[in-house]
């Protein structure tokens, strides 16, 4: 029996279990894309002090009026010092960022006062009439202190380097880059075409390209023949060495004579999903490592890895909604992923849905699902995976 996409993408995770996590700073961490571990709370309240937003005159009547001017308080300076018993009638001179004496109901811009620059201590100014609060920046207006400043799994983005520096966080955890080990080949993949009956490796490249894009680290690449010994001796001491999250194999999972992947990571499940293309999988385990193994058609690699690898291992967009351009009748029993692309809003396929046309979807930018069984009209919506 078959599982969905959905049921093999669970047991994959399960599998998988806890992404690790690692401490740095917020730059390092954004500089990686890297994701939060768990929920970051501001210790403190932001602004941590009422201050201006303007260079002005900080006013506790907000009517027209004139006013004796008071001493200036710059940017960092403490008012209590020039205003010990609040502010009075006075009018403050204030800067931009400085700390407002108490009693503060607003700031009017310097500029819309008489005259428009600011003027001596003991000189008189003309003030209009402005609005409760206006200018003012409340402490705390932004965030409270232990109030949720990001959530678990919030990309670490430069906004959120700034708001954590703000707060004086200088190391936030991460969840770790997973770093995987790739496995290609077979008795007729080469590096370079040496022969008449043997093709290049595209999947090795393209499984290199997928993984950067996708924020996991390749930490090795084991080209197999079709020895069986081999491979298990190649596999196992890159494990020993690098200590991957997981191994990714492409091929060598179906029904025929030189299965190398099936005869290596016998522990573990091999059967079909119900999808096309990418209906062989694999999940086993190997010196304690999980083995993700894929079909070995370059497409089915790819939609099978933007599947299941891309948004457990690594950073992978959600899937979006948009109509299609033109009708498309689905597969009877299962669900089917179409390479295609969004042009004027609508996602057109792109090629044809056999799995060995890799060049007829190197254009495509987006996995169009089609529900097993369904008939989609031109403007009816669909799910499409970004590539």
């Amino acid at each position: 029996m078959s599982r969905t996409p959905e049921a093999h993408a669970a047991a994959i995770a399960e599998a998988l279990g806890e992404r690790r996590t690692e401490l740095t700073t917020p730059l390092d961490a954004a500089a990686r894309g890297a994701l939060l571990a768990g929920a970051v709370v501001a210790p403190r309240e932001q602004p941590p002090f009422t201050n201006s937003q303007m260079d002005g005159y900080a006013v506790n009547e907000v009517g027209a009026r004139e006013a004796v001017v008071g001493p200036t308080v710059a940017a960092g300076a403490d008012p209590d010092a020039a205003y010990p018993v609040g502010l009075g009638a006075l009018a403050a001179p204030v800067m931009t960022g400085a700390k407002l004496p108490r009693g503060t109901r607003a700031v009017v811009p310097v500029e819309a006062c008489a005259p428009g620059e600011f003027v001596g201590e003991g000189k008189r100014v003309r003030l209009p009439a402005t609005e409760e609060g206006a200018f003012v920046r409340r402490a705390g207006s932004d965030i409270a202190a232990g109030e949720e400043l990001a959530p678990a799994g919030a990309p670490v983005t430069p906004a959120l380097v700034g708001a954590l520096a703000s707060q004086g966080i200088g190391e936030v955890e991460v969840v770790r880059a997973a770093r995987i080990v790739i496995v290609t080949g077979g008795a007729e993949v080469t590096a370079s075409p040496v022969g008449p009956a043997t093709i290049p490796d595209a999947n090795g490249p393209m499984l290199r390209a997928l993984a950067a894009r996708y924020g996991i680290g390749v930490a090795a690449h084991v080209r197999t023949s079709d020895d069986p010994d081999e491979l298990e001796a190649q596999v196992r001491e890159a494990i020993a060495e690098h200590a991957p999250d997981a191994v990714v194999t492409s091929g060598g999972i179906s029904h025929g004579k030189f299965e190398v992947v099936r005869q290596v990571f016998r522990q573990g499940w091999y059967g079909h999903v119900a999808q096309q293309p990418g209906g062989p999988q694999g999940l086993s385990r190997f010196a304690e490592t999980p083995v993700i193994s894929l079909p070995g058609n370059p497409i089915s690699t790819l939609v099978s890895f933007r599947t299941y690898v891309a948004p457990l291992l690594g950073r992978a967009p959600e899937p979006i909604l948009a109509p299609l351009a033109c009708d498309v009748a689905g597969l009877e029993s299962k669900e089917q992923f179409l390479r295609g692309a969004v042009e004027h809003g609508a996602l057109r396929p792109i090629g044809g849905p056999a799995s060995h046309l890799l060049a007829q979807g190197a254009q495509a930018t987006h996995l169009i699902r089609i529900p097993a069984g369904a008939t989609l009209r031109a403007g009816e919506l669909a799910a499409a995976y970004p590539l």
